[in-house]
């Protein structure tokens, strides 16, 4: 059974979604995250993926009031990512209520700062973040790409303890068009003991099907909740298989 984990990312502390990470492509969905928040925990769902948009483009984290908001007022267990930079900024995020931080663009900046996380907090609380476009790393919220292929980004630091592995293709993010599924199977035939998290591009309740039919043991999804695409009833009902 594939892990759903609803997103809600933050922009000037509402619940907004971007398409295709352009930040000039907003839509504002709540001016209360806790209020969405506490729809799927009611729903059923246990697990949170909560972006910082505002740190993610700061390269700090600025929404940890959020973080601590959510994780404080229900039992989701949260995912933070957006902006840990730093050993205060994934500090700030853990005691701020973060189960888990996933990391990008610092797994790109500074390799030694990040492996160092991996052994501090063990593999099951550091997630590497894998945004890519055209099978090449992007950071910095997506706003820069890089020359890192995503399967030799990923190998480089499963041998250096990695275990969960969050899978954005950009192109995907907020179109309503179809998860990259092919990218997933690619990436799980190379790792196949990988917790592959599946981000962007969810459309319909059969896209979550397709992908655990693939394989892919877990998948994000925001706007398609947000768009009505996939219903609260439709998580709540699979949440109770």
């Amino acid at each position: 059974m594939i892990e759903i984990i609803p997103a809600i990312d933050i922009i000037d502390g509402k619940c907004v979604r971007l398409s295709q990470g352009d930040y000039n492509i907003k839509k504002v969905y709540n001016e209360d995250p806790l209020e969405v928040a506490k729809m799927f925990e009611d729903a059923g769902i246990s697990r949170l993926h909560l972006v910082d948009l505002d740190g993610a483009k700061a390269k700090h984290i600025i929404n940890h009031a959020v973080l601590e908001k959510i994780a404080s007022n229900t039992s989701l267990t949260i995912d933070f990512g957006g902006g840990v930079q730093s050993d205060e900024d994934i500090d700030i995020a853990f005691n701020a209520g973060a189960a888990m931080v996933t990391g990008g663009s610092i797994a790109v900046r500074d390799k030694e700062l990040f492996t160092g996380w991996v052994k501090k907090y063990g593999a099951d609380k550091i997630i590497l973040g894998a945004d890519c476009k055209d099978h090449k790393i992007a950071v910095a919220g997506w706003q820069e790409s890089t020359s890192l292929d995503i399967l030799s980004f990923i190998g480089d630091y499963k041998k250096e303890g990695v275990t969960k592995v969050v899978c954005t293709d950009i192109s995907k993010d907020g179109m309503l068009e179809g998860p990259s599924t092919d990218l997933y199977k690619e990436i799980l035939v190379s790792f196949p003991d990988l917790y592959l998290i599946a981000s962007g591009g969810v459309s319909c309740f059969q896209d979550i099907l397709d992908l655990e039919n693939a394989g892919v043991p877990a998948v994000i999804l925001g706007k398609a909740i947000y768009e009505n695409r996939v219903t609260l009833e439709e998580l709540s009902n699979y949440s109770k298989h």
